[in-house]
């Protein structure tokens, strides 16, 4: 199934493991959304990733353990 979410309804933020130059990524968290989205920042109008929370969870834990 495809999820539509619109841009003008997220709001984006760099995530906190983004270097903070060119090669940002941000994420947006909504509230009534079971999934989290995810967008390259050099494209803010281009596609959107969405993943569920719990994969989200598990993706930042392995980031924080060098896993990844």
């Amino acid at each position: 199934m495809k999820s539509a979410i619109h841009h003008a309804l997220l709001e984006f933020r760099a995530s906190s493991y983004s270097s903070g130059g060119q090669n940002c990524v941000e994420v947006a968290d909504p509230a009534a959304s079971p999934s989290i989205a995810i967008r390259d920042s050099k494209y803010p109008h281009g596609p959107i990733i969405l993943i569920g929370r719990v994969e989200y969870s598990a993706f930042t834990r392995a980031v924080k353990a060098g896993g990844l």
